[in-house]
C-alpha cells in the first residue's frame, strides 16, 4: 500500500517545500497567525473553480517526468504532458548546449491507440500510473543513438532524427522492456515468458518457454510490485553474458473472484491474491545465457516461504547479489551467488527488533572495488554504511533519516544522498566522503523539498524542487549542487496557468504538537483570509499509514487545497506516529497496533483545532483515501462526536482481506495474533458510528477489493446505522481523471457542505413553525 492523498487528485503532493515560518512552541502550541484579512468579494474570473482545478492545462504548470541525460550528455530527455490533455505524455529532448527543445515522439501520431492487456493495466496500477496515457516510460540505448519507447502495448525505437521504427506488433503486449547493458538486445516479457530481440533488427526469440497458466518468468509477483517496490523479474549482467530470471508459480495462492463492475457490464476476474496469513507464490531464481541455454538454479535456501527482495549484479558481472527476506520481515540476508553454479553464501544479515520489522530500501550501491554502500536502520535511523572486507564503517550518523542514495563518485570516494538532516519537513541533497565519515555538506537550498538523480559519470545532477508557493521546478546542476541551467523553471509568472490565482493563494503554516508519549507530531494548516470574530469549518485530511511517506512537508500540494480554502474551509493535516521518515522508534509505534496510536494522534490534532479561536469546533470534517479511508472509519468508531462528518475512500476494513507483505509486516500472522487483527478491523464496530459518513470505492479495485466496503456497508445496514455511499463503475483504486474527478469532489463537497459547513450550529434553533 502506498500513500494516496486527496483521491490522487494531487499528482505532486509532497514533492517539495518552502518556508513559511515554522510554529513549534516548546510546551503548549501557539495559535497560528491568521492570514491577512481581505474583503469578501463576489466570484470573479480569477477565482478558482472545481472545473479549473481538474481542467487543462494543469495548474501546476509543465511537469516533466523521467528526466534523463543521454549517454553522451548532449541531450536531456523527458516525458511532458500536453496542455490540452494533461494525462497524456510525449517524449521530448532538449539540447544541453543550446537549450533548444523538440518533441522526439508524438504519442498520438505514433501510437495505435490499442487497449492495453489486463496484465499491463494491473502493472500500471501497481506503479500508480494507471491514469496516464501515451508514453509512460523509455530507455536510452547505451550508444546514445536511439531510445526504446513502449507505447500502446507495443515497442518502438526512436532515432534522434525524429524517425520511429516499430519493433513489435503483437496482440499480447510486452511488459518490462529494456535495452540490454551493451545495447545488443531489447528484452521484454510476453505471454509470461522472457524474450530478447536484436536491437539492430530481427525477430524476437524466447529465452524461457515454461511460462503459462500459473507460472511466470521475468515478471515481479503482485506483492513485489505493490509492496516491495520491485517492478521487474529479470536482470542482465553488465557484460550481457547472463540474465538472472525470476520464476514464480501462483498455484498455492488463493484465487479471489474480483468483479470489475463497469458502466456497460461486469467482467469477472479470477485474481490470485495473497491475503494475510495465506500462501504466497513459490519463487525461484535462475541464471542463464541470453539464448536460454546453460540454466542454473540459484540456491535460495531450504525454506520456500521467503521473499525475493532485490537482485543485483556486481559491476564486473562475476557475482550476483540477492536479498532474501524472511516471511515475517524480521531478517534480511544478502546472498552472494556464483553465476556458474548457482551456489550461494550469506554475505551479511540485517535483523529487526522484537517489536519491529525491516524496511526494504533501494539506497545501496555495489562499487567496482568490491565494497558496498548500504542504508541500514540498525542505529534507529536510516543511515549509510560501507561494507568492505567483512567490516562495517558508518558514514552518516544522527537522529535524522537518509531517504535515498543518489550517486557515487568512486574516483573521489564521495557519496551523494537525499535526507532530512536539517529539517524533517524538507528533503535536501547532501554529500559525504568515504574517507571523512559524518562530515556532511548540503548541496541544495534550504526551504525546499528536493529530489535528485545523477548521471553515470557522477558529474551532473537533475534536481527537482518545490515549495508551498512554487510548483515543481527542474534544473541541471554540477556535482557541487550549483545550478547550470533550468530544465523547467516553471515560475508562476504571467502566462503560467496558476498565475491568475496567485493573488488569492494562501500561505501554508507549520507547527508541532506532542503525542501522549511525548513524541513530536508535525502539522500544516492553510486558512482563508480570517475575518475578526468568525469561526471556520475544517477540512482535516489524513493518511496515517506506515511504510510510504510523510504527508506534512514543505512541498507544493497543487491547487485543490487552495480551492477548499476558497470554499471557506481551513485545510489541516498532521503526521501521526507510525508514519515514515522519523526513525524506527516513531514508526514502530504502530507495530501490532493499527487503528490505535494513529487515531490518538489525529484526535490530538482535532483537539488542537478546537482550541483555536477561529475554528468552529463542531464543524471539523475528516477525509482520507486508502489507509486514510480506513482511518476515517476508525476515527468515527473510536471517537464519536469529535468529527462532524467523515469521508472514507477505498478503505481497508478487514486486514485479513489485504495482502501478505504489507499486512503481516505490521500485524504479524493472523493465526498467531488474531487479537491484533480483530482490534484493527473496522467492520464489527461500524455500528458505533453516529456521525455522518460518506463511503466511496472504485468498483474495479484490484488492490483494496470492493469487498472491503461492501463488508462494512452490510454491517451498518444490518445494524440500522445510517451512512451515504458512492461507488464508481469501472474505476480501480484510483478514482480520478477527466470528468470523474469533478464528480468525486462534487460528491464529497456537497456532502460536507450539507453535513458540516452549512449545518446550523448546535446553539442555533430553527424558527418556530407558523400556526
Amino acid at each position: 500500500m502506498r500513500t494516496w492523498l486527496l483521491g490522487l487528485a494531487l499528482a505532486s503532493v509532497g514533492t517539495a517545500a518552502m518556508a513559511a515560518d515554522q510554529v513549534a512552541p516548546p510546551a503548549a502550541p501557539a495559535t497560528p497567525a491568521p492570514a491577512p484579512v481581505r474583503p469578501v468579494e463576489a466570484a470573479k474570473p480569477g477565482d478558482l473553480t472545481m472545473a479549473r482545478v481538474f481542467g487543462n492545462p494543469d495548474l501546476s504548470g509543465s511537469q516533466p517526468k523521467a528526466v534523463r541525460l543521454s549517454p553522451d550528455g548532449t541531450l536531456l530527455t523527458s516525458l511532458r504532458n500536453r496542455d490540452d490533455e494533461k494525462e497524456r505524455f510525449d517524449l521530448w529532448a532538449v539540447d544541453t548546449a543550446t537549450g533548444q527543445a523538440r518533441m522526439l515522439v508524438d504519442s498520438k501520431t505514433v501510437g495505435s491507440g490499442a487497449e492495453l492487456t489486463e496484465a499491463e493495466k494491473m502493472q500500471r496500477e501497481r506503479a500508480r500510473i494507471g491514469g496516464q496515457k501515451g508514453i509512460v516510460a523509455y530507455d536510452w540505448a547505451p550508444d546514445g543513438k536511439s531510445i526504446l519507447v513502449p507505447l500502446d502495448g507495443d515497442l518502438y525505437l526512436a532515432g534522434l532524427d525524429g524517425k520511429v521504427k516499430r519493433l513489435t506488433n503483437t496482440p499480447g503486449g510486452e511488459l518490462n522492456p529494456v535495452v540490454s547493458p551493451k545495447g545488443s538486445f531489447v528484452s521484454f516479457v510476453r505471454d509470461q515468458n522472457l524474450f530478447v530481440q536484436p536491437l539492430a533488427g530481427g525477430d524476437a526469440r524466447a529465452v524461457t518457454t515454461g511460462g503459462g497458466g500459473t507460472v511466470h518468468f521475468g515478471e515481479a509477483e503482485f506483492v513485489a510490485q505493490e509492496e516491495m517496490h520491485r517492478d521487474t523479474g529479470y536482470w542482465w549482467s553488465p557484460d550481457e553474458r547472463y540474465v538472472a530470471v525470476e520464476r514464480f508459480d501462483e498455484a498455492p495462492v488463493h484465487t479471489a473472484t474480483r468483479a470489475s463492475i463497469g458502466a456497460t457490464g461486469t467482467k469477472v476476474y479470477e485474481q490470485r491474491y495473497p491475503a494475510a496469513g495465506t500462501p504466497n507464490v513459490l519463487v525461484d531464481l535462475y541464471i542463464m545465457k541470453p539464448d536460454g541455454s546453460g540454466q542454473v538454479k540459484v540456491d535460495l535456501g531450504t525454506n520456500p516461504d521467503i521473499y525475493l527482495a532485490r537482485v543485483d549484479w556486481t559491476p564486473d558481472g562475476r557475482m550476483l547479489l540477492v536479498q532474501r527476506q524472511s516471511r515475517d520481515q524480521k531478517l534480511l540476508e544478502m546472498l552472494r551467488v556464483d553465476p556458474a553454479t548457482g551456489k550461494s553464501t550469506v554475505l551479511f544479515t540485517e535483523k529487526s527488533g522484537v517489536k519491529s520489522w525491516l524496511n526494504l530500501s533501494d539506497a545501496y550501491r555495489v562499487l567496482k572495488d568490491g565494497s558496498l554502500i548500504w542504508r541500514s536502520e540498525r542505529s534507529g535511523y536510516g543511515q549509510l554504511y560501507r561494507f568492505a572486507s567483512g567490516k562495517w564503517t558508518q558514514l552518516t550518523k544522527g537522529d535524522w533519516v537518509v531517504t535515498d542514495l543518489v550517486g557515487v563518485d568512486e574516483a573521489k570516494g564521495r557519496l551523494f544522498f537525499l535526507g532530512n538532516k536539517d529539517d524533517v519537513l524538507e528533503q535536501q541533497l547532501y554529500s559525504v566522503d568515504v574517507a571523512k565519515p559524518n562530515v556532511i555538506t548540503r548541496l541544495t537550498e534550504a526551504g525546499w523539498w528536493n529530489s535528485a538523480t545523477m548521471d553515470a559519470a557522477a558529474s551532473r545532477f537533475i534536481i527537482s524542487r518545490s515549495n508551498p508557493k512554487q510548483p515543481t521546478q527542474v534544473y541541471l546542476a554540477d556535482a557541487t549542487g550549483k545550478r547550470l541551467s533550468w530544465i523547467n523553471e516553471n515560475a508562476v509568472v504571467e502566462g503560467h496557468p496558476y498565475y491568475p490565482y496567485l493573488s488569492s493563494h494562501q500561505e501554508t503554516k507549520f507547527g508541532t504538537l506532542k503525542a501522549k508519549n511525548g513524541m513530536t507530531l508535525h502539522w500544516e494548516m492553510i486558512t482563508p483570509p480570517l475575518e475578526p470574530g468568525k469561526k471556520y469549518p475544517v477540512f482535516f485530511e489524513h493518511y496515517g499509514g506506515p511504510g510510504t511517506g510523510q504527508v506534512v512537508t514543505r512541498g507544493w500540494q497543487g491547487a485543490l487545497p487552495q480551492y477548499l480554502v476558497d470554499r471557506g474551509y481551513i485545510y489541516f493535516k498532521i503526521d501521526n506516529r507510525g508514519s515514515f521518515n522519523r526513525g524506527k522508534a516513531f514508526e514502530d509505534q504502530i507495530y501490532h497496533a493499527m487503528g490505535t496510536v494513529e487515531v490518538e494522534d489525529q484526535l490530538s490534532g482535532a483537539n488542537y483545532l478546537k482550541s483555536l479561536p477561529f475554528v468552529e469546533p463542531s464543524k471539523i470534517a475528516t477525509y482520507g483515501w486508502s489507509y486514510g479511508g480506513y482511518m476515517s472509519l476508525k476515527m468515527l468508531e473510536k471517537t464519536p462526536g469529535v468529527y462532524a462528518a467523515a469521508v472514507s475512500g477505498a478503505p481497508v476494513t478487514d486486514w485479513q482481506l489485504y495482502d501478505t507483505h504489507y499486512t503481516e509486516r505490521y500485524l504479524g500472522d493472523p493465526a498467531k495474533d488474531p487479537a491484533s487483527y480483530a482490534t484493527s478491523a473496522a467492520v464489527e464496530e461500524a455500528n458505533r458510528i453516529v456521525d455522518p459518513l460518506l463511503l466511496i470505492h472504485g468498483m474495479a479495485d484490484d488492490n483494496v477489493f470492493l469487498d472491503n466496503s461492501t463488508k462494512v456497508a452490510a454491517r451498518m445496514q444490518a445494524t440500522d446505522t445510517p451512512f451515504e455511499m458512492m461507488f464508481y463503475p469501472g474505476y480501480t483504486h484510483r478514482v480520478a481523471g477527466p470528468g470523474i474527478s469533478e464528480h468525486v469532489w462534487g460528491t464529497i463537497l456537497n456532502f460536507l457542505d450539507r453535513t458540516v459547513k452549512d449545518k446550523p450550529l448546535p446553539a442555533e434553533t430553527a424558527p418556530a413553525p407558523a400556526k
